[in-house]
């Protein structure tokens, strides 16, 4: 949606000048399907609202680099779309492909990602908490006299750990449960960060339950009512 945008007005006086009906036509062709109309009423009214001014010329430069972005993004897009066709067939013929492909936030690039780097021996992690440790999205508490800090573990699967983040972060839309444990970190004072590696750790405790007892993700199951949040 806001590749289609920039994509037709790069520049904010071009903006201004987009139609409801263009705006709408533009969320369509991204996929929106709900609140079309509003929702473009609300971008156009945001896009001729007043706001401070570059020189023309600035402009200019500025909004040919948001060009070129969105060209890259695009080509990017094409590029991952073409990925994912390529991994599918390998993917789903893997035995616990069902599995991760059921929790939300793993489609077949970023599952296949995660899979991999888990690795495929179901024995390789006795307890969740190994799993946790070898993603890196388990803390690590430190205490000494009455102070107590919670750390980031640094000792991890650097890669593991970044595809873990991206899943947490694609949960977020894929789950009301992981969005609410999310919110309500946010509300307990934690960072953006904080909250999605604390939701990340939560993803891969569930996703051991998971192959541990070779069932798919359950919302229900994996969410209970008031789930005590992490630190």
């Amino acid at each position: 949606m806001a590749l289609g945008v920039l994509g037709a007005a790069p520049v904010p006086s071009m903006g201004r000048t987009l139609s409801e009906s263009k705006l709408a036509a533009i969320l369509r062709r991204a996929g929106r399907k709900r609140g079309v109309e509003e929702k473009a009423a609300a971008i156009q009214a945001q896009l001729r609202a007043p706001q401070l001014a570059a020189p023309a010329l600035v402009s200019e430069a500025y909004g040919k680099s948001v060009a070129a972005t969105v060209r890259i993004l695009r080509d990017i897009n094409t590029e991952l779309a073409s990925l994912e066709a390529e991994l599918a067939p390998s993917f789903e013929k893997h035995p616990d492909a069902e599995i991760y492909r059921s929790l939300p936030g793993l489609g077949i690039v970023l599952g296949a990602r995660v899979l991999s780097e888990f690795g495929d021996d179901r024995t390789r992690f006795a307890h969740p908490k190994a799993r946790k440790n070898y993603a890196g999205s388990s803390p690590i508490t430190k205490t000494s006299g009455k102070s107590r800090v919670v750390l980031a573990r640094l000792a991890r699967n650097r890669r593991l750990a970044d595809a873990c983040h991206q899943w947490a972060f694609c949960a977020l839309t894929g789950s009301a449960g992981a969005r609410d444990y999310y919110h309500r970190l946010r509300q307990r004072g934690k960072t953006h960060y904080q909250a999605l590696r604390a939701l990340a750790n939560r993803l891969v405790g569930i996703l051991h339950g998971c192959l541990d007892h070779r069932q798919p993700y359950r919302e229900d199951i994996a969410w209970p009512s008031r789930l005590p949040v992490a630190a």
